[in-house]
């Protein structure tokens, strides 16, 4: 039995359309569905004691705040010990956990 392949128009005029679009509504010939995202500041700086007061305050163990953020326990004991900071992502995950009303603005 023959696959059918899905013919799809060359990265060019698939451009050539996109950009096509973009000036004729710049123009106000055309409406685009515009939706406006508000993001928060970056997230502060999460040391040691900040990262094992929010869990506290969670009242979760190493283990349990591991598995709440998908990381490995030891990370979060590194953490807590000041031997390694959180990424950027997770101290964007670390304060929206802290502040959930963040993804409601």
């Amino acid at each position: 039995m023959d696959k059918v392949r899905e013919v799809r128009p060359p990265l060019y005029n698939i451009l050539k359309t996109g950009l096509e679009e973009t000036i004729s509504w710049a123009q106000g010939e055309t409406e685009l569905r515009v939706t406006t995202l508000t993001i928060p500041e970056p997230p502060p700086p999460y040391d040691a004691g900040r990262v094992a007061a929010l869990r506290q305050r969670l009242r979760l163990s190493q283990a349990g705040f591991a598995q709440l953020l998908n990381v490995s326990p030891k990370t979060v004991q590194s953490w807590e010990q000041g031997a390694r900071t959180p990424s950027h992502a997770a101290a964007r995950l670390l304060q929206l956990i802290e502040n959930p009303k963040l993804l409601a603005s």
